[in-house]
């Protein structure tokens, strides 16, 4: 196990800056997850750790060595991909003893550190089988298993469920999880699911267009977000936003262009008439007579809940409801909004207020 550091990092391919200046701590043993949309610069940042790019400027430590300049294969690492990468011509058995063979470490040990891995994961039974042979949920725990027995300092995950299907997808979260706990390794994983990041992280970084917008544990980002897009990037459904302005008359109040109000924190530090974003999770909207009206235009029941997404002061917003209240589109519900569960933002550039 090691820590990793990341120390203003800059990554250029020509002209073209992809991250610019980040800086990362990742302790001995965390789990850490890189998240944000495709092209944010996650899995580049990944590879700059793993030594697959080099590094444009700043410097990446691996424990107390400096690693820049260090070829992957020197770097105590191991790194599992989303294509598994195995070797169609060797059995599960060979395809996880192969670094070793390559390392020239005994058959004594081979065997042992294979059947140790595959103790591990599951794949005893499976050690004579082919990769063809194999469904994608064990693919992929044999790519697990050929990374483990490297005992590496550092896991390095490059979105390894990506190709998997949604069911299987919710199991191997369970066991990379499990993996860790049993292990203690650290372990930098990279995904552009936000559900991945929430339910396996023990820290979330957060990036966006090469630089990184916030960084915290699963909670921190949930019920703080420092910016609108933190806010609807993490949670599913998305938050809603609501854009208004800020009257103070008989306590602070939000009133949306059709002249409705939402009660807002008592503590408020903005001025009279500041134009704000109102921030509200689907899960903290509830139905009541003494709310304010919503249009009801898709209704989606998913089983745990029902998702009703209309507007509200003629702007989108989406109710995810644990009744099995079921409005017909076009009818109108009323919603309240418990202000104890608010977020507000600037409208000018997104910052938390």
């Amino acid at each position: 196990m090691a820590p990793v550091t990341i120390r203003n990092i800059h990554k250029f391919f020509g002209a073209l800056e992809v991250i610019h200046g980040i800086d990362v701590d990742i302790t001995d043993g965390e789990f850490v997850v890189l998240v944000g949309p495709s092209g944010c610069g996650k899995s580049t940042l990944l590879r700059m750790i793993a030594g697959l790019e080099s590094i444009t400027a700043g410097e990446v430590r691996i424990g107390d060595r400096v690693v820049n300049n260090i070829l992957p294969k020197n770097r105590d690492i191991a790194m599992v991909f989303q294509n598994y990468a195995l070797y169609p011509h060797m059995t599960v058995a060979e395809n996880l003893g192969f670094s070793l063979k390559l390392r020239r470490a005994s058959r004594a040990v081979v065997e042992e550190k294979v059947r140790n891995a595959a103790e591990i994961l599951g794949l005893s039974e499976l050690l004579s089988r082919y990769p063809r042979q194999l469904s994608g949920g064990q693919r992929q725990r044999v790519a697990m298993g050929r990374a483990i027995v490297r005992d590496p300092q550092v896991f390095l995950f490059d979105e390894p469920l990506s190709n998997l299907d949604a069911k299987l997808r919710v199991a191997m979260r369970t066991e990379i999880k499990k993996l860790h706990q049993r292990l203690g390794t650290t372990i930098v994983y990279v995904t552009h699911d936000q559900i991945e990041a929430m339910t396996m992280a023990d820290k979330i970084v957060v990036m966006r267009n090469g630089i990184i917008e916030q960084v915290g544990t699963p909670l921190d980002l949930y019920d703080r977000p420092v910016n609108t897009f933190v806010a609807a990037f993490i949670g599913s459904p998305s938050m809603n936003f609501l854009k208004g302005r800020l009257v103070l008359d008989n306590g602070p109040r939000l009133e949306l262009p059709d002249g409705q109000r939402l009660a807002l924190p008592g503590d408020v530090p903005a001025s009279d008439g500041r134009q704000l974003l109102y921030g509200i999770r689907p899960e903290h909207l509830h139905i009541s007579d003494e709310g304010i009206e919503m249009e009801v235009v898709v209704v989606e029941p998913t089983g745990a809940e029902v998702q009703i997404l209309g507007r509200v002061g003629g702007q989108d917003i989406t109710a995810a409801l644990r009744s099995r209240h079921l409005p017909k589109p076009g009818e109108s519900i009323r919603l309240a909004f418990d202000p104890n569960f608010v977020h507000l933002f600037s409208e000018s550039d997104g910052h938390r207020i």
